[in-house]
């Protein structure tokens, strides 16, 4: 009789080495939770001149919510339609209102009022999750936010994507590492739970750039991280940039190899809340292996295993 080798990672029910999202979310809410994308209209600061003009480089017209819902139509009505879908697959999940496109706390504390307080109220929402930046959360919002905690789940997602200032000026992030920091420093003694944001392959950056990256934000008081790959999109500034002057690509056999070093940093309390992302498929220029999400999940778990490793491994 084989015996199967028990699974190092102690947030796991399954074969997974990192601390999954579905494991948070299965034992935080006891049931099967599904995010709902939705475009609440808002904008980014550099897009309309207050941090830059045009926005990220790799960031097109819906402002990374090619999947939020239709933006012809009320915010309720949106998220509906998406629990309807979402329920086709999974008819008793619980969800959670993600405010996906743009920038979504870039507005008056009455707007986002507005905005967040009927979601809040909603029994079958069991949290609330808001895409934001560093630069966009000032301390009246986060004593709001903070005060919606008594009442739901709250998470911001900080798109952080570099810790490398001279990438961020590449991309035209248009804020800074040190106004992140500062961001967390004063988002730490809430109840509001924070996940950031890196991207893999921003041009230029080297693998220890992004291995960097990881180590800068790894003993934060975050509560998660997602990482994806980097994806070139038409009608976006960087495909302009890609065509002119193309730069390297990670392969995926490249990115799995940054993912798990980036996975071994982080501490395994740390929920991963993806390894992947989503392009358009017609207007992705590249990598066409991106679109393979679950291969390219499959075999980052291999590596795991042929590494004999896990989250957090080498996280001291």
């Amino acid at each position: 009789m084989i015996m199967k080798k028990k699974n190092p990672f102690p947030y796991s029910d399954d074969n997974k080495r990192y601390h999954t999202w579905n494991y948070y979310l299965k034992h935080r809410f006891h049931q099967k939770v599904c995010k709902v994308p939705l475009n609440a209209n808002f904008s980014c600061p550099n897009r309309d001149g207050k941090s830059g003009y045009g926005g990220c480089t790799f960031c097109g017209s819906l402002g990374s919510g090619e999947f939020a819902g239709d933006i012809q139509k009320q915010l309720m009505e949106q998220f509906e339609d998406g629990k309807k879908m979402m329920h086709r697959k999974w008819p008793n999940a619980g969800c959670i209102a993600y405010f996906q496109a743009f920038t979504n706390t870039y507005a008056s504390l009455n707007t986002l009022k507005k905005t967040f307080d009927p979601f809040v109220e909603k029994e079958d929402i069991v949290a609330i999750s808001i895409a934001t930046r560093a630069d966009c959360l000032e301390d009246d919002k986060i004593e709001y936010l903070q005060s919606l905690t008594k009442k739901k789940e709250i998470w911001v997602e900080l798109g952080l994507q570099s810790t490398n200032d001279e990438t961020a000026n590449r991309i035209n992030r248009g804020h800074t590492f040190a106004q992140f920091l500062d961001c967390i420093k004063r988002l730490q003694h809430t109840d509001i739970k924070i996940a950031v944001h890196l991207i893999n392959s921003l041009p230029y950056e080297s693998k220890e750039d992004m291995i960097e990256s990881v180590r800068q934000i790894k003993d934060l008081p975050i509560h998660a991280v997602k990482i994806h790959m980097l994806h070139i999109m038409e009608h976006t500034a960087l495909a302009k940039q890609y065509k002119e002057k193309p730069f390297p690509v990670l392969t995926k056999e490249e990115y799995i190899d940054i993912v798990v070093s980036q996975l071994e940093l982080l501490p395994p309390h740390i929920v991963i809340q993806r390894l992947t992302g989503d392009g358009v498929k017609e207007h992705l220029i590249t990598p066409e292996w991106t679109l393979k999400k679950v291969v390219v999940l499959n075999d980052i778990d291999k590596e795991m295993v042929k590494r004999d490793t896990w989250q957090g491994k080498r996280c001291i």
